[in-house]
């Protein structure tokens, strides 16, 4: 049976190899990162701080998934003021394609919910199909692609 609950700090360790199993299914996607061990995100700041929430799964005590959502400010000159942005969206190989990052996002979806916004938002690599359609299959739709132009010097 999985399980979700809020990431502690004691769970930085497991967050932690997480986030490089995340770098690492990205680089193929993303020649700008670094080569060296590099990190995403402060992960002890998202699980204290109130305007952002850590949620892992766990699978008999074990953690096998995690997510985040963060309140952040909008444009000004967008409808909302507020939006929540999800991100550190991971599963364990052996739960992929079980309904897991699902289940994470409606948990962080519902976090949301009970703080009043209604606009949640992520980043995913365009190339990342397998990504791209799972969270097509959890309600999100393409809104804005990124392009970027290297100029050698």
């Amino acid at each position: 049976m999985y399980t979700t609950r809020k990431a502690t700090p004691e769970d930085l360790p497991v967050l932690l190899a997480f986030e490089q199993g995340i770098v690492e299914a990205e680089r193929p996607f993303d020649t700008t990162l670094k080569e060296e061990k590099i990190s995403y995100y402060d992960l002890l700041e998202l699980v204290e701080e109130e305007t952002s929430e850590v949620y892992v799964v766990t699978y008999k005590e074990e953690i096998i998934a995690s997510g985040y959502v963060k309140i952040l400010e909008a444009k000004p000159f967008l409808k909302h003021k507020t939006y929540g942005f999800l991100g550190f969206m991971f599963v364990k190989d052996a739960h992929r394609g079980k309904g897991i990052n699902k289940l994470i996002i409606n948990v962080l979806c519902d976090w949301c919910k009970a703080r009043d916004i209604h606009e949640i938002r992520l980043d995913v690599y365009d190339q990342n199909e397998s990504a791209i359609k799972a969270y097509e299959k959890a309600g999100f739709e393409k809104h804005i692609t990124t392009m970027r132009l290297h100029m050698e010097s």
